[in-house]
This record gives C-alpha cells, sequence and structure tokens, in this order.
C-alpha cells in the first residue's frame, strides 16, 4: 500500500511527497483507518515503527480550520525531547494547513507557556507535570479536547507521572477519543486503559519486547569500569564504521563519569545528556549530534524513549540496563527507517542476571563476542564496584592496646587526691563515728 491509497487529502499527501515518503509502515497502514473511525485505540509497536506518524496522520486528516483558542487535540508524553520531536513532525506535515500546534514542558520559562496558550492552539504536546501546572492556573482549559493521545506510556509511569496522568484525564471531556501507544503493556497500563478507555481496539505490529529484526545485538563480558573503558576506547579506535553512537548508562553518575574519561581520550568527540542537564544544553548537544560534530552521546534511559536521531551507527550499553524492557527502548535507537543497526552491549561481572533476563524476553540470544587481545583487563576498580563490609567495624581485627602513658602524663598534685567529706555537718559526724570506733578497740 501507499499514502495515495490512505483516505488522506492533499496538503498531507503534497507533505509527504515532499518528504519523500511513499509506503506507510505496518503501524501506520492498521491505526489509520482505526483512528479516523472514532474508536478508542490501543497501539503496541516499537521504537523506530513509525508510531509517530500512525496517530498524527489520522488526526491531522479530521482536523479543519477554527478560530477557538482551547486546543482540540492534546498529545501527552514524558520528556522534554519527545515533546520538541512531535512538534518537528507537525511541522512537517503541515506546511499546506492552517494549523496552530505548539509544546509545554518543564524546565523553562512557564510565562512564555502562558502566553503560547492564552493565543489559541488546535493541538497541544505536553508532559505532565508542565501540563498540570497550566491547568492549576486556568490560562489552560481542557474542555474542548476531542481527541487524546497518551505516547510512550510506559515510559511516563517508570518516570512516577502516574499521579499527574490521573489529575489530568479527571478534567477533560467524557465525550472523546483516547488512543494510547507503547512499545510494552504491563498491568499498570492495564488498569489505565480499563479505567478511562472505552472498548479500545488494540492494534499490535510486534510481540512485547521482540527487537527490530535489523540490528545485530552484540555482547562482550568486560568485567568492571575500567575494562570497558578500555574495550570502549579500542572500538572507537578499530572500528571505521562506528561513526553516530549513542552509549547509554544506568545512572547520571556514571555518565558524567564515562564523559570525562572518554572527553580526556578523544577530545571535543562525546557529548552528554540527560536530566540534570538545561534544556539548553541538551538541545545543542542533540543538535552536534545530529549534524556530525561529535561521534558519541552519552545519556541515561530519560533520553532512549525521546531521541529521534537518523543514521545511529551504533548503539552501546555501557552498562546492562537493569530492565529488560528498558534494552528494548535503547536498540530501538538504531536500525530506522528500514536501515542496519548494531547494538553492543557490555555485561560486567555483576550484571549476567540482566543479560539473561533481557534474552529470555525476546526469546533471542546476544551474540557473544570474545574480548580483544588489545584490550587490557583491569584491575582497578571504582566505588560502585568493591565490595562494601557488612559490619560497621571490623572484629576481625585485632584490638588496638592502650598506648603507654608518655611524658605528657603526670601524678595529681596532693591537694586533687583529696576525698570529698561533704559539708561541715557531715564531717563532724564523721569524726563522731571514728571517735567511737576508738573507744571500742580501747575497751576491748
Amino acid at each position: 500500500m501507499t499514502f495515495e491509497e490512505l483516505n488522506l487529502n492533499k496538503p498531507l499527501l503534497n507533505a509527504l511527497k515532499d518528504l519523500d515518503y511513499i509506503q506507510p509502515t505496518p503501524i501506520q497502514e492498521k491505526a489509520f483507518p482505526v483512528i479516523m473511525s472514532g474508536r478508542d485505540v490501543v497501539g503496541v509497536a516499537q521504537t523506530g515503527t513509525g508510531k509517530t506518524f500512525a496517530y498524527l496522520l489520522p488526526l491531522l486528516r479530521q482536523l479543519t480550520y477554527s478560530e477557538q483558542k482551547h486546543p482540540r487535540v492534546l498529545i501527552v508524553v514524558p520528556t522534554r525531547e519527545l515533546v520538541l520531536q512531535i512538534v518537528a513532525e507537525i511541522k512537517k506535515l503541515t506546511p499546506y494547513m492552517n494549523l496552530r500546534y505548539d509544546g509545554i514542558y518543564g524546565g523553562t520559562n512557564i510565562k512564555t507557556q502562558k502566553q503560547l496558550v492564552y493565543n489559541g492552539l488546535d493541538i497541544l504536546v505536553a508532559t505532565p507535570g508542565r501540563l498540570v501546572d497550566l491547568t492549576l492556573t486556568g490560562i489552560l482549559r481542557l474542555k474542548s479536547i476531542q481527541k487524546l493521545v497518551i505516547d510512550e506510556v510506559d515510559q511516563l509511569f517508570g518516570l512516577g507521572f502516574r499521579q499527574q496522568l490521573n489529575m489530568f484525564l479527571e478534567t477533560l471531556p467524557h465525550k472523546r477519543q483516547n488512543i494510547l501507544f507503547s512499545a510494552t503493556l504491563n498491568e499498570e497500563i492495564e488498569a489505565l486503559i480499563n479505567q478511562y478507555f472505552e472498548q479500545p481496539i488494540k492494534i499490535e505490529i510486534a510481540a512485547h519486547g521482540t527487537p527490530l529484526d535489523k540490528i545485530e545485538q552484540r555482547a562482550y563480558h568486560a568485567t568492571n569500569y575500567y575494562t570497558k573503558v578500555n574495550l570502549l576506547e579500542h572500538l572507537f579506535r578499530t572500528e571505521p564504521d562506528i561513526d553516530k553512537v549513542l552509549i547509554f548508562t544506568n545512572s547520571i553518575r556514571m555518565a558524567d563519569r564515562l564523559l570525562e574519561q572518554m572527553s580526556y581520550i578523544f577530545p571535543q568527540s562525546f557529548g552528554i545528556i540527560h536530566s540534570a542537564k538545561s534544556q539548553t544544553h541538551r538541545i545543542n548537544v542533540l543538535k552536534q549530534f545530529k549534524e556530525g560534530y561529535i561521534r558519541g552521546l552519552i545519556a541515561t534511559d530519560i533520553a532512549a524513549r525521546g531521541l529521534d536521531i537518523s543514521d545511529v551507527t551504533h548503539v552501546i550499553n555501557f552498562e546492562t540496563p537493569e530492565a529488560p524492557e528498558d534494552y528494548i527502548h535503547r536498540i530501538g535507537r538504531t536500525g530506522r527507517a528500514n536501515k542496519a543497526g548494531i547494538a553492543i552491549t557490555f555485561v560486567g561481572s555483576k550484571e549476567l542476571k540482566r543479560q539473561e533476563n533481557i534474552e529470555n524476553l525476546m526469546s533471542l540470544k546476544m551474540t557473544l563476542l570474545e574480548m580483544p587481545k588489545e584490550v587490557e583487563i583491569s584491575k582497578s576498580l571504582i566505588e560502585e564496584e568493591q565490595e562494601k563490609s557488612k559490619f560497621d567495624i571490623d572484629y576481625l581485627k585485632e584490638v588496638k592496646k592502650a598506648e603507654p602513658r608518655g611524658a605528657a602524663f603526670h601524678e595529681k598534685k596532693e591537694k586533687n587526691k583529696k576525698v570529698n567529706l561533704g559539708g561541715p555537718g557531715k564531717r563532724e559526724k564523721l569524726k563522731g563515728k571514728d571517735a567511737k570506733k576508738r573507744t571500742r578497740r580501747h575497751d576491748s
């Protein structure tokens, strides 16, 4: 099927033609008629399968010109990066349409966003926290929402947004169309669907946890942090096709540490993105990475769901993710748009169980490679890798003997050796007792 065969209008077809898009992806082909019907929809598809266009195309197809101020379409996503990405996708599809759209998210001036909302929007893309903030000010009103999209809902729950989701869902009109997209489904998501959706139609493109076929998955058993750094350096020096690489860590602290290490080895070749960085920094470093000014981008899992970067050659898991589902999202950053990709996972000595859990989820084994002979196996351990004592005091150590009295020690003066005998009355009583004792001894 081609886009020409879908029930698209001329403005959308012209936009797709400008983008050189000819054929819809499977999720786009299946979702379009269902969303057009007005039924609630639950879409299960991995990242990189065209989920964003799958809901944008039918929504834009149905939107007509309006002068009302309050938004009619609300799209809720977990991260600022994803807000910006979806706004950019809407821009691609609407050069021949007269629609108002924009995004709101935390970490930036709320006054500017108040004015943005006040000016009027047809489509609003938002993160839950800032959405609730603006709703509470009274500037943003959700009474006109006709279509609700919740994208990457598993990540929304993972970031702790369940309370905010419940807050704004309760304020929306009951008569609306609900559209939910996620790479995985769990009990918490099913509970949300049962509570707020009305007999939704489920569209599933791939089984939960199934990786993209075009991604080659490799693994190395690298015992510790410094061995992993040595391996990463070796790959960047010897692999000619490593050009645009996303490197994932499990924590901000590890990401910062790795950036410092790699910037010393390869100056001005790496950038970093995580939640502790400012929005300006995140936008700038993403631009540098997309335009090829840096070879590697070090990121935490918050970036795994919100980045849409073309031509990522490799994804490297510097740390094996704790949750198997996070592995799926990470490697989904490569092998996009029907291109091949490579995912490499460094498995530490304490991460073997995590590798097993990931492989069980996928029903697929990673290709385990031997450590290159040129890579030094380090014996040095960082603080997190060192064995910690189970006790506050090591009772097996020899108890330290008291130091002998040195020259600074001196005997008390005679006046300080006297025992306190109390006041005059007590001293007189003591004298009387002594006198009686002497009398008894004398009589005997």
